[in-house]
C-alpha cells in the first residue's frame, strides 16, 4: 500500500476514534484543538523531519515506511491518551487532586491550617488560603491508590497516567466551570499545559469539590449528615449497609470494603505527625489503633446495637477480659453468674483475684441476691451472658441494669447466644454489650474476633488499655466478618426457626429427659425471653436418657453436625460439655456447675430443617 495512503487512514482513524469514543464533543470547537494537541506530539517525534520529506524523492520506500510506521505509533498512543481521558472523566467525576488525601478509616480529618486552596464546584467559594494560584504553579499530589481506582477501561487505555495527571489538573484548576467532566475541555486543558512538569515541592494544592449530578449513584458527599434510620427501618438492611453504603474511610468505588494490609501509617512531613501528636490531625498511626478495613465492621456493629462506639478484637475473650481489667479498678467487686462460659469464669476466678479483685456468683434470675449484694459491696460492675452458656438462661436485662444504676454500678451483658437481632441489651438499659462475633456475628466457623459496644466514654476507656495490651483483630478478620454479617439475617432467622422446632419435638420425644431453650414455655425465664426477646437463638441443650457412653453413642450417630466446640455458624454443631468442656474435672465437680454426663448442646446451621430433624431422630434410635 502507498505510504500516503497509510497516512491518511491513520489520520482519518484517529479524527473518527477522536469522535466515536466521545460522542459529546461532536460539533464543538473544542475538537479542533485536540488535533493541533495531536499535531504537537506528532511534531515532537524525533523523525518528523523525515515524514515532512516522506514524498520526496531523496528517501527510499524504505525509510518512508519506517517514517510513516513512526508516525503511526505516534498518534496510536495519542489514541491512547485520549481514551484514557474519556475513561478517567467518566470514572471520576469527583476527581479531586489533594495534597493531603484522607485514609483516617472514618475519622474526620483535620486540615492543618493553608495546607491548600480548596475550590468548591457548588459555589466557587475558597477555604484554607485565599489566594488562587495558576496553573503554572499548581503542584499535584495524587492518592497512592489512584491507579488502582481507575476502571478496567482506563487502566487498559493509559499506557501513560501522567497524561490523565494533566487533565486532572485542568479539572481542578478551572473552578469556574459547571462540569469539570466534559472531554473536550480536557483535552483542551490538556493541549494548553502539555509542556509543564509536575514537581512535588510544598506549593499549595487546589481541590476540586464535585458538583451534585443527577445521573451520579449516592455517594457519601451526597449524603453529609444522613443517617442509616432514615432509610433503613430492619436489621437485616442495616447489617448489609451500616459502615458502607454512607461511606467508608477508604477510597474506592467497589461494592464490597477493601481489605487494608498495613502496619503503619506514614507521615508525609514532621509537621504532619507534630499535628498529629496536637491533636489537630487525625492517624491511626500504627496498625495495633486502627484499620479502615476494622472500623466498617466495627460502625455496622454500633448501628445494629445501637450504639456509640464499638471496639473489634481478636477474639471474644479478648473483648471480655479487656473489659474487665479496663473498667474494674484493683480492689473492686464484680458480680456474675453461675452459667457462664468457662474460661470467663476461670478468668473472674483465678486471674482477677491477683489484682486484688474479688466476685459474687448468683443465679442469673436471683434479683434478691444481686439487690443484697448491692447493699453490702461497692461493686463495680455486673457482667453475666444473657442467654448465659450452655443451659440458656435469662437475666432480666431492664430490672438488673434499674437495680445497679441506682448504686452506679456498671451493667455489661454478653449477648452472643442471642445477636444484636434477638436482643438489644443496650436498649434494655445495660451499659455494654460484648459479642464472641466468631459464633452469630461472622457465622462462617472461619475467623475469630470480639467486640464490645456502649457510649463511647466507656468504650474509649477500654480502647486505651486495649491499644496497650494489643490483641488487635486482622484487617482479613475483620473483613470476613463484614462479609458474613450482610447475611446475618437470613442465617439467624433460618437458625431460629429450626431451633424452635426442633426443641419443641425433643421435648416430646420419650429418650430425652430434658430440653433447654428459652422458646419453649417449659423454660424457667420463657416470659422474660419472650418480653426481651425477638427470637431465641440457634441453640438447643437437651438431657438424654442415658450415661456418658450412652450420650456418646447419640453423638457418634449423628451424620450431618461436626464435632467441634463453637456454635453460631452455618454447619450444625453438637458437643457434649462433659467431654468438651469439663473433662479435665470429676464427675462430681462438673455436677457442681450442672454439668451432667447426659448434656448435649446442639447448634443449629442452616441446613434444611427436615434433613436435620431425621438425623437427629435416626440417632436417637440409635441409642
Amino acid at each position: 500500500m502507498p505510504t500516503c495512503h497509510v497516512l491518511l487512514i491513520t489520520i482519518v482513524g484517529l479524527i473518527g476514534s477522536v469522535f466515536l469514543f466521545r460522542p459529546s464533543i461532536r460539533g464543538r470547537s473544542s475538537t479542533h484543538y485536540s488535533y493541533f494537541f495531536i499535531f504537537g506530539v506528532i511534531s515532537s517525534n524525533p523523525k518528523f523531519s523525515q515524514t515532512k520529506n516522506l514524498i520526496s524523492p531523496p528517501l527510499s520506500s524504505e525509510d518512508k515506511r519506517a517514517a510513516a510506521g513512526d508516525i503511526a505509533f505516534s498518534t496510536l498512543k495519542i489514541h491512547q491518551y485520549l481514551m484514557a481521558v474519556s475513561s478517567c472523566a467518566r470514572a471520576f467525576p469527583s476527581f479531586q487532586c489533594r495534597s493531603d488525601p484522607d485514609f483516617s478509616g472514618g475519622v474526620p480529618r483535620h486540615d492543618v491550617p493553608n495546607a491548600g486552596v480548596r475550590f468548591s464546584g457548588n459555589a466557587n467559594s475558597l477555604s484554607h488560603g485565599s489566594s488562587v494560584h495558576s496553573m503554572s504553579s499548581l503542584i499535584l499530589r495524587f492518592p497512592p491508590n489512584f491507579v488502582r481506582q481507575l476502571s478496567v477501561k482506563a487502566r487498559r487505555n493509559c499506557s501513560n497516567i501522567g497524561v490523565a495527571q494533566v487533565v486532572a489538573a485542568s479539572w481542578s484548576n478551572n473552578h469556574a466551570s459547571p462540569d469539570f467532566t466534559s472531554a473536550a475541555k480536557a483535552v483542551d486543558a490538556a493541549a494548553a499545559v502539555a509542556p509543564l512538569d509536575i514537581t512535588t515541592g510544598d506549593e499549595e494544592v487546589a481541590v476540586v469539590e464535585d458538583p451534585p449530578r443527577a445521573d451520579r449513584n449516592v455517594q457519601i458527599e451526597d449524603l453529609r449528615g444522613v443517617k442509616y434510620s432514615s432509610f433503613l427501618s430492619c436489621d437485616g438492611s442495616i447489617a448489609i449497609h451500616a459502615g458502607e453504603r454512607l461511606g467508608r474511610g477508604i477510597v474506592t468505588d467497589a461494592i464490597t470494603t477493601p481489605v487494608v494490609n498495613t502496619s503503619a501509617y506514614f507521615f508525609k512531613k514532621t509537621a504532619e505527625l507534630i499535628d498529629f501528636k496536637e491533636k489537630r490531625r487525625a492517624s491511626f498511626e500504627y496498625g495495633r489503633y486502627g484499620n479502615p478495613t476494622t472500623v466498617v465492621a466495627e460502625e455496622k456493629i454500633s448501628a445494629l446495637e445501637g450504639a456509640e462506639s464499638t471496639l473489634l478484637m481478636a477474639s471474644g475473650m479478648c473483648a471480655s477480659t479487656v473489659m474487665l481489667l479496663a473498667l474494674v479498678p484493683a480492689g473492686g467487686h464484680i458480680v456474675t453468674t453461675t452459667d457462664c462460659y468457662r474460661k470467663t469464669r476461670i478468668f473472674i476466678e483465678t486471674i482477677l483475684p491477683k489484682m486484688g479483685i474479688t466476685a459474687t456468683v448468683i443465679d442469673p434470675a436471683d434479683t434478691g441476691a444481686l439487690e443484697a449484694v448491692l447493699n453490702q459491696k461497692k461493686v463495680t460492675l455486673f457482667f453475666t451472658e444473657s442467654p448465659t452458656n450452655p443451659f440458656l438462661r435469662c437475666v432480666d436485662i431492664e430490672l438488673v441494669s434499674k437495680l445497679c444504676h441506682e448504686k452506679g454500678t456498671l451493667v455489661c451483658i454478653d449477648g452472643t447466644f442471642a445477636t444484636p437481632l434477638n436482643q438489644k441489651a443496650l436498649a434494655l438499659g445495660a451499659d455494654l454489650v460484648v459479642h464472641s462475633a466468631t459464633k452469630y456475628l461472622a457465622g462462617h466457623n472461619d475467623v475469630l474476633g470480639g467486640c464490645i459496644s456502649g457510649p463511647d466514654k466507656l468504650v474509649s476507656a477500654v480502647r486505651n488499655l486495649h491499644h496497650i495490651l494489643g490483641g488487635a483483630i486482622n484487617p482479613n478478620a475483620a473483613y470476613l466478618i463484614i462479609r458474613g454479617m450482610k447475611t446475618l439475617h437470613l442465617r439467624v432467622q433460618q437458625q431460629n426457626s429450626t431451633a424452635q422446632r426442633i426443641a419443641e419435638i425433643l421435648e416430646a420425644h420419650p429418650k430425652v429427659r430434658c430440653v433447654y431453650y428459652p422458646g419453649l414455655p417449659s423454660h424457667p425465664e420463657y416470659h422474660l425471653a419472650k418480653r426481651q426477646m425477638t427470637g431465641f437463638g440457634g441453640v438447643v441443650s437437651f438431657e438424654v436418657d442415658g450415661d456418658l457412653l450412652t450420650t456418646a453413642k447419640f453423638v457418634d450417630a449423628l451424620k450431618i453436625p461436626y464435632i467441634a466446640p463453637s456454635f453460631g455458624g452455618c454447619e450444625s454443631i453438637v458437643d457434649q460439655p462433659a467431654i468438651m468442656s469439663y473433662w479435665d474435672l470429676s464427675q462430681s465437680e462438673r455436677a457442681k456447675y450442672g454439668i451432667l454426663d447426659n448434656l448435649i448442646r446442639f447448634s443449629f446451621g442452616v441446613e434444611d430443617f427436615e434433613d436435620l430433624k431425621a438425623d437427629i431422630l435416626q440417632a436417637l434410635e440409635a441409642i
